[in-house]
């Protein structure tokens, strides 16, 4: 497609999407990136509440540091079931029912004595983290098929990066007498912005693109089916002389069953658990890795500190640029380079080379992140929208692999082998995901 016909089609989507919602679709976008940054703490600030609940507690670092492992469970579990909802019922209530989960679990740490508490209260404000991630990534693809990469990349990244804005608020009350009064307010905040999006949100209605092609390789025109559009061919078959359903604006819209018949699922799902794996454990374990090979302590701030900057970063712009390029390629180019940045850990820690040492995390992150950002798009790309809640949900089930293996795996690697081997091990899994990349096209 020409860059005059991109920009029209464009034009004509968001012209239909102004005429249904009364402004523009962009505050959807807004909505829902904000709503996502005021989750992120849950991910990203865990490590610093987590030694003063340790001792607060009085419990051992192993029966505190399952609670991240359930959030990673329950975050990612979750969002099957909730995506299936959305796709049936709109976001709104789920959104509503975020913001009591997401901001109450947050209240009510702030109050708990006992470690089930802990562990009952995080996952229960893991599932409300669930349910306004895949909300928010989906109004993108279900608003946007035209900009998938962008739009995903901005609510993805305002996860990611969300956070940084009140870490140094938490670091400077992270102690046994602080981080109650840290964590009731975090939740007031959690909790009412959810709210108070959940007004904003809602999904296009029945056939709103009718007679709106979208052929610029994101593939969602008239013809949609299902409830989103009716009178479609609900049994999938189409005429094969429509050609590829990735560059016409014919996709079939697939169902999760249907979705799970095609080699193209599987296919990512490893490349998700295995990129996830990589990105969880350096998340997880990028302090602790720097101590054990006595870098020093500023080094090892400095790489926990620019971790969600770079992955949010990374999300919006190579989510942009897959709207642009072959969104496949871009996914084995950033894959490949995760793999080599965390190898690059590896490298210039065991030569003690700190700064060098933060420049391979900041790689490691940049072209990490983005999985978050294409693996969506590239679900609405081969699948259709009208599904993309719950078809991505069970793609992005995934992450719990990836999270077992950040923690409890790369602990029985350190054990058995070394730091090290663990962070190897991490960075050639990337790096199998990006080869499996090449093999991808979409479904026929």
């Amino acid at each position: 497609m020409s860059e005059t016909a991109s920009s029209g089609q464009d034009g004509r989507i968001a012209a239909r999407a102004k005429e249904e919602l009364g402004f523009s679709r962009w505050w959807q976008v807004a909505a829902a990136a904000a709503m996502m940054g005021l989750v992120s703490p849950y991910q990203y600030v865990w490590s610093s509440i987590q030694s003063p609940l340790e001792s607060a507690l009085n419990v051992s670092p192993e029966a505190i540091g399952l609670v991240f492992t359930l959030f990673v469970i329950f975050q990612s579990g979750s969002q099957f079931p909730v995506g299936w909802y959305r796709d049936r019922h709109g976001p709104r209530r789920l959104t509503l029912v975020a913001g009591v989960l997401a901001g109450g679990g947050y209240l009510g740490l702030s109050v708990a004595t006992e470690v089930w508490q802990v562990y009952l209260l995080y996952s229960l404000g893991a599932v409300g983290v669930g349910i306004v991630y895949t909300v928010a990534v989906n109004t993108a693809l279900k608003w946007f098929p035209d900009r998938r990469g962008l739009t995903t990349g901005i609510g993805t990244m305002a996860f990611a990066g969300g956070s940084a804005l009140v870490v140094p608020y938490v670091r400077a009350n992270a102690t046994v007498g602080g981080y109650p009064g840290v964590l009731q307010n975090l939740g007031l905040v959690i909790g009412l912005g959810i709210l108070v999006g959940a007004v904003v949100l809602r999904d296009p209605p029945n056939g709103w693109l009718d007679g709106v092609d979208v052929e610029n390789g994101d593939g969602d025109g008239n013809g949609e089916s299902g409830r989103n559009g009716e009178g479609s061919e609900s049994d999938g078959s189409r005429d094969e002389s429509a050609g590829d359903p990735a560059t016409n604006g014919d996709t079939r819209q697939y169902e999760w069953r249907e979705m799970l018949g095609t080699w193209q699922f599987w296919l990512m799902y490893g490349m998700f658990i295995g990129v996830s794996a990589a990105g969880l454990m350096l998340t997880a374990q990028i302090v602790a890795f720097a101590d054990a090979l006595e870098l020093n302590a500023v080094t090892a701030t400095a790489s926990a500190t620019v971790l969600p900057v770079a992955g949010g970063v990374g999300r919006l712009v190579v989510g942009d640029l897959s709207d642009r390029v072959d969104r496949e390629r871009a996914m084995a180019a950033s894959f490949l380079l995760c793999g080599v940045g965390v190898l690059g850990t590896v490298l210039f820690a065991r030569a003690g080379r700190p700064l060098a040492f933060v420049a391979a995390v900041i790689v490691a992150t940049f072209f990490w992140s983005p999985q978050y950002t294409l693996f969506p798009s590239v679900v609405g790309d081969y699948y259709g929208r009208e599904h993309s809640s719950a078809n991505y949900a069970l793609l992005y089930s995934g992450k719990m692999w990836g999270g077992v293996f950040g923690g409890a795996v790369v602990g029985w690697v350190v054990g058995a082998a070394s730091w090290s081997v663990a962070f190897a091990v991490g960075g050639a899994l990337a790096i199998l995901a990006g080869v499996g990349a090449l093999a991808l096209r979409p479904p026929r």
